[in-house]
């Protein structure tokens, strides 16, 4: 979690949670979830938020990160990519946002 030193207000977070719990053959990979808020992004927040929690993955056990971007949020994608993190699929109309459907973008990330 990211905080603002002057008046404690979260700035943005990242959490890791298991792909699936029903088998142990998915241990070794998280799901990766972020966010920056809207007033704090620019400031580097993401990059500071992605060092950390990489190191927590190690530490859990967690070989690669996966995680679900919306087509429309690029610069969540390009903060991603710039990361490391690679596509590897689309799910087509996989969110509704205010009524319309929008594609999910697959990436992935080995640590």
């Amino acid at each position: 979690m990211a905080c603002c030193e002057r008046s404690a207000a979260i700035l943005g977070f990242q959490n890791i949670e298991p792909v699936a719990q029903y088998t142990k053959a998915f241990d070794h990979v998280g799901v990766i979830g972020m966010f920056v808020g809207e007033g704090a992004r620019g400031q580097g927040i993401s990059k500071r938020l992605f060092a950390s929690t990489f190191e927590v993955a190690k530490q859990k056990g967690y070989e690669k990160l996966f995680a679900y971007v919306r087509r429309d949020n690029e610069r969540a994608l390009a903060a991603y990519i710039r990361q490391g993190f690679e596509v590897v699929g689309v799910e087509k109309k996989h969110a509704k946002v205010y009524g319309e459907y929008v594609d999910e973008i697959l990436i992935e990330k080995w640590l």
